[in-house]
């Protein structure tokens, strides 16, 4: 819920999954055990592609599909809401359908189209205006809002309310072959201007659109509203459980108007609301993130930053983690904002698990061991990873010339730095101990290379001696080394309800370290070759992913999420 208080916000990463609530399932089942339907269990996934998906839709794509196998039969159509040509595009179409897939759920042959019922739906209008529930109203748009009234003023009857059925046919008639300018007339539903329910305050069925649709082209002008096309789709395909979320509330007695007066269908569906999954530092509204694109505040709807499907799938998140955690906040009917950090905890979980690991320094300085022979090697076998001896070992060179982190030395070192400083031993992971013993600077004291010495005996990491070094540093030699870009990717907000502040816009909380780029990153060769979309953990930096635009000369990776949870730490948690 936008503006939610904080005591509303979920926040412990380790509470037990199994708690999770589902009333959904629970009524499924219920209707299941009465034989309601003939047991029959029919969902739908229905997206409008007028945009990209985001991962408060992947709580719904789940839903839907999971709930359709509650029943051993159940199935779950993806059908497309394409009502509205002005803002619908193939493109949107094709990414809705990638998304679905890559959660990993097929719909199959079960892909459908509202399009596809327009002739059915305009048969249907028929049906209404043979029964008197339905006229065509020449008012502008003006006027009809005007007449509608408010909460505190009830409707008043429009002056083409009372047209005869022949009139209203043939005038609807005559919309449909596109006689009528765009707003010089529509057709509304017939039910009761003085209804408390101001959606029962007879609602606009169709609307004259000359516009080319994205799948019909111009064989209509005219296109139905969605609350009109939504109920009698779903009755169409047969849909018994009709799950959306809780705005959607004060609309099913809409929905099951349309249904009822329509008439003629078994089994009736019935429409549930569910709470839509909310996140802490993010926003998940479509024209919000709409205007990020289009005021290029993020580089397309696939920017890794933004929580659209696409821009998570660049940014290296695995689709299993999508679906179980919406499978742990699992479904209710109060909104609420769960805390994104319980997200990023089961992102780490299974990346640690998925990913083998490889070396990257991304801010190198040269290092050179001064007691090491040039054009020598020594090669050292580490763990592909640490956990799965069954993955194998992976090969790291050692040689005169290597890099480290710019931020692993520290010249005027506190009591407590165990990394490079002068004089002080630190253990190059899975290789050696190597002592500092000279800074070369430039002009400006800027650190240009480090000369070190190394411990021949210290092979492995482990001395004759059994000395014991607190500091170990990643590496890499120049010969593993391959120049690379690595993109450090963040919270895109620096405020948990970015969208819940009424006296500012949510842009004032852009957070500006979002994305920081390191263009002279050194990767180790073999994570070089990997194909887009490959994920890895860097030693002690963090999980990343082989990015869209990497190519063999230039590798870029982008930071899927850090090790830790960096932004508990400066909120004091």
């Amino acid at each position: 819920m936008l503006g939610a208080p904080m005591s509303e916000v979920s926040k412990n990463p380790e509470r037990d999954d199994s708690a999770a609530p589902d009333f959904v399932a629970d009524i499924i089942r219920e209707d299941l055990l009465s034989g309601k339907n003939g047991e029959r269990l029919q969902t739908r996934f229905p997206p409008e592609p007028n945009g990209y998906l985001h991962i408060g839709h992947a709580k719904a794509i789940c839903l839907n599909f999971e709930s359709a196998k509650l029943a051993p039969f159940g199935t779950c159509n993806l059908r497309f809401d394409d009502t509205n040509p002005v803002a619908e595009d193939e493109e949107f179409v094709r990414s809705i359908e990638h998304d679905v897939r890559w959660l990993g759920f097929d719909p199959k042959e079960r892909v459908f189209f509202t399009s596809a019922y327009f002739q059915r739906l305009y048969e249907c209008a028929v049906v209404l205006i043979k029964k008197g529930l339905a006229y065509v109203d020449s008012q502008s748009a003006e006027e009809i809002r005007e007449r509608r009234g408010n909460y505190h003023r009830v409707g008043e009857n429009s002056p083409y309310r009372e047209r005869s059925v022949e009139e209203n046919l043939a005038l609807l008639e005559q919309m449909r072959r596109g006689e009528f300018e765009e707003g010089a007339c529509v057709l509304r539903a017939k039910i009761d201007m003085a209804e408390k329910d101001i959606l029962l305050r007879d609602p606009l069925i169709y609307r004259i659109r000359k516009v080319l649709h994205h799948r019909t082209g111009d064989e209509w002008c005219i296109y139905p509203m969605y609350d009109f096309a939504h109920p009698l789709s779903d009755a169409f395909e047969k849909v018994t459980h009709s799950l959306c979320s809780l705005e959607f509330e004060n609309h099913r007695p809409l929905y099951n108007w349309f249904v009822e007066n329509v008439g003629g269908f078994d089994p009736v569906p019935r429409q549930y609301e569910f709470a839509r999954l909310e996140l802490t530092y993010t926003v998940l509204s479509k024209r919000k993130l709409k205007q990020l694109v289009e005021d290029k505040l993020v580089e397309g709807w696939d920017d890794p930053r933004m929580p659209t499907l696409a821009g998570m799938r660049r940014r290296g998140y695995l689709p299993e983690s999508l679906v179980a955690f919406c499978d742990r906040v699992g479904v209710s009917k109060r909104n609420s904002l769960v805390d994104v950090s319980l997200f990023e905890h089961r992102i780490r979980e299974d990346l640690n698990v998925h990913c083998n690991r490889t070396m990257a320094v991304l801010d190198p300085i040269k290092v050179t061991i001064e007691n090491f022979a040039e054009g020598s090697e020594e090669v050292f076998e580490v763990p592909v990873h640490p956990e799965f001896a069954e993955r194998g070992n992976r090969q790291v060179i050692l040689t005169r010339h290597i890099y480290v982190e710019q931020e692993d030395y520290m010249e005027d070192a506190p009591k407590k730095w165990f990394r490079l400083a002068p004089g002080q031993e630190v253990r190059l992971r899975g290789a050696c101990f190597v002592t500092v013993k000279e800074a070369i600077k430039d002009a400006q004291g800027r650190v240009l290379e480090l000369i070190v010495t190394w411990d021949p005996e210290s092979k492995g990491g482990a001395t004759p001696d059994n000395r014991k070094v607190k500091g170990t540093i990643h590496w890499i030699s120049h010969k593993d080394a391959v120049a690379s870009e690595v993109r450090l990717y963040d919270r895109l907000f620096t405020d948990e309800n970015p969208a819940g502040h009424e006296e500012k816009d949510f842009l004032e909380f852009s957070n500006p370290e979002s994305l920081q780029r390191r263009p002279n990153a050194l990767v180790h060769k073999s994570a070089a070759a990997l194909p887009a979309g490959t994920r890895v953990q860097f030693e002690r930096l963090g999980y990343y992913c082989v990015d869209t635009t990497s190519t063999a000369d230039k590798p870029v990776y982008n930071r899927t999420i850090g090790l830790r949870d960096s932004w508990a730490k400066l909120a004091g948690k």
